[in-house]
Formats: structure tokens, C-alpha cells, sequence
């Protein structure tokens, strides 16, 4: 049988190469037509030389040479068997083609597949040796990494939306989340097997902290809490909170260790607001005190300059007291507003014509020392249809911008507020004369703490809040500017149907 199954082979030796090589070509492997061509004309010319020699290790270069071959290719040990058995129907079809030999097709293919069977077991203990030998050199690290996570990490590692990762006793990453990939914006691909200096931002100061959380983490083993600073993959750095924690291996001493990253910038954010809104209560306290203490004396000089003037018949003096009276109504009204302003804001919401609230902004900005050379300019709907917002924070909004356009137009320039509205929106236009920004500039404005200001006259929060203040409200708000030709936010509030 051998010796038939081997006459066969060789008188069809073209026919079977071009028909295997068809075959695969048509499943569409990951080989190319040269690579599956030349796998099939040694595969055929080992499998001649078993059968003649008998002699399986033979073919262990030829294994070799193919093994090479899968592996650049990425192939799998069953498209691999998928290879072979292509082979199989190759050879049947020359067999029923061939009637010189009065053979049993099914006896000859069973023959043939006991050697390609056990040439592939070679194959397969091949490609296990060799990837236990890949393994080898990198054995305690993958070991240390699946205890790790079965311990730490199997229930909430990918599901966590903090930063979570591991760190071995070489200062390289082995385990990485999805926190992690949300937060800093690398992929686990990219970040393991790289150095835990990865995150780290550029200065001596970070470099010290990393040796200081080693050496603490080492010696006390304890866990280790931070605020401190850490680089994103675009360059960015962030506010963060470290939550480190020693990690023993299997003869319980130092393998590494745990850390937990939460993003700490929305909360410094919310701090600083919260810290703006203590500011302002403290100075409407002081308002509403300095309004208590002036307000009865503003009253009895009101009452006095009335009196004084029904009794006076010279018309200069009238003019005068006039003129007096007017001054005692705008310190009145001035107190009252920064009271108003300042009061803690109200989260609830109702119906209400925003009109009435940039009246009242403006009303509070020209109060500043810089409005002498300004020129506001109005173009407001009388009756405008309402929207549902929290009176007190769209004050805010409209203030922040307000004092922005001052900003941008150095206390000389004009200042337009207009509205209007459609069937679905309101919109109001706040713009300036000033000096505009640049379409980079323009692109960071609502990032929190983004400020063009010098250090210490600016938070770079304004502008973010009144985002968010916007959203809220299920608005929108947009900016258009241009470089020294001033610029142009947009509010736009959703009318609310009754």
C-alpha cells in the first residue's frame, strides 16, 4: 500500500500540488499564492520521503521551515490542520481520476491521512516547545500577573471608571483598565511592558515622588495616598488622586504594586466653584450688612433733601437737590444688586423672560470702574417667549461674559447685547470690539482653568461654569472671534411649551 500510495504521488505529483494549491488559494488564508505553493511542493516531497525511508524524524527541517512560515503569518494550529486537510482532497480527486489501479480509493486516503496525522503531531509538539521556550524568559512576570488579577482584579479591573493598574518589582506595567484607557487615553497594548515613568510629567519634582512612593511602599508596605499631577498620551496633565498599595508574590515579598487613580480635575473645578460661591455669600453678607447700616441713614437724608426741597424757592438749589435725590436712589439701587448678586444661587428652575435678567447684568457691569469709555448698545425683544432656567445662574452667565468683553476691550471699545427668538429657541448675542482670539484660543475657552489672563487675575473658570450652566438648561452656547476684530457668544435657550 505504501508503495502504490507512493507510484500515485509521483505519477500526479503536478496534478495534486496545482489542485491543494487551488484549494487554498480559494479559502483565503493569511499566506500568499508563492508561500502556499511552496508549502504544498515540500509538504508532498516530505510526505514521499516518510513513506520511503520510514523515518519521521526526516522531517523535522521541514517542520521547522514551516513552523517559520505559520508563525510569521499568524497562523493557529486549526487553520494550520485546515492546511493539511486541504491536501487530503487534492489527492482523492487525482485518485478517481486515475483508473490504471484497481484500488480502493478510501483504503489509499486512509493511509495517507494516518501520515499526515502524525506529521502534524509533530508539528503541534514543535509549536508547543517552542512556545513554552518563548515563555520561559518572561515566566515569573506573566505568573506574577494572573495571580494579581485573579486576587485584585477579576470583578471590577475592566469595569472600573477609575485608573486602575498594576506595577511589577521592575517598575513595568503589567495589568491596565479601561478606567485607565478613559482617563490617560493610552490603550493596555501601548502601556504594558513600558516603565511606570510613562504617566509621568517632565521635572525633577515627579521623578522624586515616584522614587519616594517606591522606597515608602517598599519599606512600610502600606498604602500611600497623593494628590498630585500626571501626563496624558496627547501631553496633557491632569489633577489626579493616587491610591497605592503594596503587592506581596508568592514568598510574600515585595512583586509590585496596586495603583488606583481617580481624575481629581473636575473636583478641583467644583472646589474652586464651591470656593467662588463662599466668596460671594461672604460678600453678600457684608452687603447686607452695609445696606442695613446706610439704608436708614440714606433715608432720613432722602426725606431731608424732599423737604428742603418743597420749602426752597431758588431754582439752582432745586437743581441741586435734584441732583442729590438721583445720587441717593443709584447708591440704593447699587447696594440692592450686589445683594441680589451675591445671594447663594437657586437650583430651581421656572418660566421666566431672560429680558428682565440681562437688564439686571447689565445693570451690574456698568457699576465697574473700566464701563467710563464703553458704549453699551441694546437691541432687545419687548416680549420674548419664556424659557425655563434658574434666574440667579443665568445672572452669572450673562455677568461672566459681560465682564470677559470688558476685559477684551481694555475699558474702550462697544459692548451690543441683542435677542431674539424663532418657534423652537431664544437667543441672545453678547459681542465686543475688542481683541478677539485666535481659532486655537477659541477651541479651549470652555476648558475649566484655561485662562488667557497673567497669573492671579484669572481662574479660567468663568467661562466653564457658564458652559455647564448652559447645558443644564438644555442650551447651547458658541463663540465666534477673529484676532483683534472682537468676538461674539451665542446663548441659545429651548422655549419652554406649556
Amino acid at each position: 500500500m505504501k508503495k502504490l500510495l507512493t507510484e500515485l504521488i509521483k505519477k500526479h505529483f503536478a496534478a495534486i500540488t496545482e489542485n491543494w494549491t487551488a484549494q487554498l488559494i480559494k479559502t483565503g488564508n493569511k499566506l500568499t499564492e508563492t508561500q502556499i505553493y511552496t508549502f504544498v511542493e515540500n509538504s508532498l516531497n516530505t510526505i514521499l520521503d516518510v513513506m520511503e525511508t520510514g523515518d519521521y524524524s526526516s522531517a523535522d527541517q521541514y517542520l521547522i521551515d514551516i513552523y517559520t512560515l505559520f508563525s510569521n503569518s499568524n497562523l493557529n494550529l486549526l487553520e494550520v490542520s485546515q492546511l493539511f486537510s486541504c491536501g487530503r482532497f487534492a489527492l482523492l480527486n487525482c485518485i478517481e481520476k486515475d483508473k490504471t489501479e484497481n484500488t480502493d480509493p478510501v483504503i489509499l486516503l486512509g493511509f495517507f491521512d494516518e501520515l499526515i496525522e502524525k506529521i502534524y503531531a509533530r508539528y503541534g509538539m514543535l509549536h508547543q516547545e517552542t512556545k513554552m521556550k518563548e515563555l520561559e524568559g518572561d515566566r515569573d512576570r506573566l505568573a506574577s500577573k494572573l495571580e494579581l488579577n485573579n486576587q485584585y482584579l477579576k470583578n471590577i479591573l475592566h469595569t472600573s471608571d477609575q485608573a486602575i493598574m498594576i506595577v511589577d518589582d521592575n517598575e513595568i506595567f503589567i495589568s491596565w483598565n479601561k478606567g485607565a484607557e478613559k482617563i490617560f487615553g493610552f490603550s493596555e497594548a501601548e502601556v504594558i511592558g513600558k516603565p511606570s515613568s510613562l504617566l509621568l510629567p517632565v521635572g525633577n519634582k515627579y521623578v522624586d515622588e515616584l522614587y519616594r512612593i517606591q522606597n515608602d511602599v517598599k519599606r512600610k508596605g502600606q498604602t500611600l495616598i497623593l494628590e498630585t499631577e500626571r501626563k496624558t498620551k496627547s501631553g496633557d496633565i491632569i489633577s489626579v488622586r493616587l491610591s497605592v498599595s503594596r503587592l506581596p508574590n508568592k514568598n510574600n515579598e515585595y512583586g509590585g504594586r496596586s495603583v488606583i487613580i481617580k481624575d481629581h480635575t473636575e473636583f478641583k473645578r467644583l472646589q474652586a466653584q464651591i470656593d467662588q460661591s463662599e466668596k460671594l455669600a461672604v460678600i453678600g453678607q457684608i452687603a447686607a450688612g452695609v445696606a442695613h447700616e446706610i439704608g436708614n441713614p440714606l433715608t432720613s437724608i432722602s426725606s431731608l433733601v424732599q423737604i428742603l426741597q418743597r420749602k426752597s424757592q431758588d431754582s439752582f438749589m432745586n437743581e441741586q437737590f435734584v441732583n442729590i435725590k438721583e445720587n441717593i436712589d443709584r447708591i440704593t439701587k447699587i447696594v440692592r444688586e450686589l445683594v441680589d448678586f451675591s445671594r447663594p444661587p437657586s437650583y430651581e428652575t421656572s418660566d421666566q423672560d431672560v429680558t428682565d435678567v440681562i437688564k439686571t447684568a447689565l445693570g451690574i457691569v456698568k457699576y465697574d470702574k473700566r464701563v467710563r469709555k464703553v458704549n453699551f448698545e441694546t437691541d432687545l425683544k419687548n416680549t420674548m417667549p419664556n424659557v425655563n432656567i434658574a434666574a440667579d445662574q443665568l445672572l452669572q452667565v450673562f455677568v461672566n461674559i459681560l465682564i470677559n468683553a470688558l476685559d477684551a476691550i481694555h475699558g474702550n471699545g462697544i459692548i451690543i447685547v441683542k435677542s431674539n427668538y424663532d418657534t423652537n429657541n431664544i437667543y441672545i448675542e453678547l459681542s465686543d470690539d475688542g481683541c478677539g482670539m485666535d481659532e486655537a484660543t477659541s477651541e479651549k475657552i470652555f476648558d475649566p482653568f484655561f485662562t488667557t489672563k497673567e497669573v492671579g487675575k484669572g481662574t479660567g473658570l468663568g467661562l466653564s461654569v457658564s458652559y455647564g450652566i448652559i447645558k443644564r438648561f438644555n442650551g447651547e452656547i458658541k463663540v465666534k472671534s477673529k484676532l483683534n476684530e472682537g468676538s461674539t457668544f451665542t446663548i441659545v435657550l429651548p422655549i419652554h411649551n406649556n
